[in-house]
């Protein structure tokens, strides 16, 4: 459905939204799935742009794929992170992914309700909220680069 690979802007958010929302709307698939296809793509986009390596996107290389096929959709993405954070993203992943979809609610509207948020302005509903809306496991990897930089990755899957 769409491949990307390269600096992101807020720019190209918005075309990469248009053309997979044009492209969802001419399949078969029900409603609601295209809709949680489309916000998972939105939460994945937004954690891109504002979670990257250097908090500038713009001058790093991101890959950005949503695949579809009769049973499920796919959302993924791939960037470079730093890597005395993944230990943390790892935790927080694996954390979502042994939580049931009550667990998962209730873990939403806490985090929702508590007021913190992040240095980088974010609450922390992102992966949770993903994981909520495809209801499947998140699937990651991870591969180190060098000792500061590590490539990061997220298949996000959308039963149809």
């Amino acid at each position: 459905m769409l491949s990307f690979k390269g600096p992101l802007s807020e720019e190209l958010i918005h075309s990469i939204l248009e053309v997979v929302e044009h492209r969802l709307e001419g399949l078969e698939a029900d409603s609601k799935t295209k809709k949680r296809v489309y916000h998972v793509l939105v939460e994945c986009l937004h954690n891109l742009y504002h979670h990257g390596k250097n908090g500038d996107v713009e001058e790093e290389a991101i890959i950005v794929m949503v695949v579809g096929n009769e049973d499920t959709y796919s959302v993924i993405t791939g960037n470079v992170v730093d890597t005395k954070n993944v230990e943390g993203l790892i935790e927080r992943l694996n954390k979502v992914n042994q939580m049931s979809p009550e667990g998962l609610k209730e873990l939403y509207r806490k985090v929702l309700s508590n007021g913190e948020y992040s240095e980088k302005g974010g609450g922390g509903l992102g992966i949770i909220d993903i994981a909520r809306k495809s209801g499947e496991k998140l699937d990651y990897g991870v591969i180190p680069i060098d000792e500061f930089n590590t490539f990061f990755s997220l298949n996000v899957k959308i039963p149809n």
